[in-house]
């Protein structure tokens, strides 16, 4: 846990296939971190793992990912883009939270549950589509995605919670 915490030089790296895990507070905070190559062995990014990595733009993520935890990228200011691997089927609270810079994001065919915050403060964020497998939304999803233009609810979502648009000014439809 906490491994290269606050290494605030740090600014590639690239794991080797014997880990499985990034595990909790693995990165955060190292705001120099621009490059990411996780090998295809990892399963899963755990809590706060690259939260306030503010330098980090882009990280693809091998297919082999089926968890990605709470606030994992939370406050990745210059994350652009993301495509979330097919296996996941939950995306946790607080993974995108306020990754200002977030203009896209790709969710899996496979996702039935986008739980609280998720993407709160996402203020770049303009489109999102979201998978028919969709049941479930948590509170204030996208509260404060300012950029929001569009976005579609499927039939299956059964639940949404309250306030998931707020202070969505430009969505229109």
């Amino acid at each position: 846990n906490g491994a290269f915490v606050k290494c605030t030089s740090l600014e590639q790296i690239t794991l080797p296939s014997s880990i499985t895990s990034v595990a909790y507070f693995a990165f955060c905070s190292c705001r120099s971190l621009r490059q990411v190559t996780l090998p295809s062995s990892i399963s899963s990014i755990e809590n706060f793992a690259f939260a306030d990595c503010t330098s980090l733009a882009q990280i693809t993520l091998p297919s082999s990912i089926t968890s990605i935890e709470s606030s994992a990228f939370s406050n990745c200011t210059s994350l652009t883009q993301i495509t979330l691997p097919p296996s996941m089927t939950i995306i946790r609270m607080q993974t995108f939270v306020n990754c200002t810079s977030l203009k896209q994001i790709t969710l899996p065919s496979s996702l039935t549950s986008i739980e609280n915050e998720s993407f709160t403060g996402c203020t770049s964020l303009e489109q999102i589509t979201l998978p028919s497998s969709i049941t479930s939304i948590g509170y204030a999803t996208f509260s404060g995605c300012v950029s929001l233009k569009k976005i579609t609810l499927p039939p299956s979502l059964a639940s949404i919670e309250d306030y998931l648009f707020h202070k969505c000014k430009s969505l229109k439809e």
